[in-house]
């Protein structure tokens, strides 16, 4: 008779190992997704489905209520809203986009210099970040395009992302401070790898998806800093389309009673920004799934 032996210990059920994983695929935002997938595939080729030009101005079809020829109704200048959601969404998209490279670029390169730093060095770029951080953002970004002079793509997308790069540079600085003595990073440093190689080949693709998440709500806060100042009256003008230049109209728009021309944009703009919201909340989960084990 032959003796079987098992070895006695904590057998995880195979229920419990596909658990977190189902949960993943339940959770992923998957509307969020197709939703940002047409407004954005929208705006990149709106001249395929603009049925007015956005920029005339058809005075005799002022404050037009939605209807067969224009579907989204006119502003108190005649354009087309339709057309001019599509044709300014880009825009819009562009200075979220690019304010988030730029805060991304800038947290990379200071969170990983101050992480290579000496102690006394980095504990000053460390406070000189906090001190920013302490500053409100809105403030930082009206101070800045203040400064910068008349408003512009470029201006707005500078202004908003060189004042949202503290947070993800001392998440940066802290990724820096534990890989700096890996074997694989002395290795390379003893191979004669300078600091942008051993940042681009060994760094970046480590601590990268620490900050994905907020590298992808980065693009959401650029959307929302350009829509607040056109809606303040410093933003861009209103003679370039924007989702914000069309929300600045609020205020004609409620003396005639013309609900579409906030409503509309305003859909399109939160539908935006809560799609991205749940598309970063979702990075963020996936590159901590001890984050999903903790909440089954």
């Amino acid at each position: 008779m032959e003796n079987k032996f098992e070895i006695a210990g904590i057998r995880r059920p195979a229920q419990e190992e596909t658990l977190p994983r189902r949960k993943k695929d339940r959770d992923r935002p998957f509307l969020s997704m197709v939703v940002l997938a047409v407004i954005v595939c929208g705006c990149l080729a709106c001249e395929l489905i603009m049925t007015k030009d956005p920029t005339y101005l058809d005075l005799q079809n002022y404050n037009i209520m939605p209807g067969r020829e224009f579907l989204f109704g006119t502003d108190t200048m005649g354009r087309d809203i339709f057309s001019m959601i599509w044709y300014g969404g880009r825009i819009s998209l562009l200075i979220g986009a690019a304010s988030a490279l730029i805060s991304t670029a800038v947290a990379i390169v200071y969170g990983a210099a101050s992480g290579c730093a000496p102690a006394w060095l980095d504990a000053l770029m460390m406070r000189l970040a906090e001190i920013l951080l302490s500053v409100p953002g809105l403030l930082s970004v009206v101070m800045l395009q203040a400064a910068l002079g008349e408003a512009s793509v470029l201006s707005i997308s500078f202004a908003t992302g060189i004042t949202s790069w503290m947070s993800m540079a001392k998440i940066v600085r802290s990724e820096v401070r534990q890989l700096r003595n890996s074997e694989y990073v002395i290795a390379s440093k003893c191979m004669g790898g300078g600091f942008r190689h051993v940042l681009r080949k060994h760094l970046i693709p480590a601590f990268m998806p620490a900050i994905m998440f907020m590298a992808v709500m980065n693009v959401r806060n650029g959307i929302v800093a350009e829509s607040t100042l056109s809606f303040m009256g410093i933003g861009l003008p209103v003679e370039v389309i924007t989702w914000g230049s069309m929300l600045s109209l609020a205020e004609k728009a409620l003396s005639s009673n013309s609900w579409w021309i906030i409503l509309i944009p305003g859909f399109f703009l939160v539908a935006t920004l809560c799609c991205i919201t749940n598309i970063g909340d979702y990075v963020r989960r996936l590159m901590h799934p001890q984050s999903v084990r903790k909440s089954l």
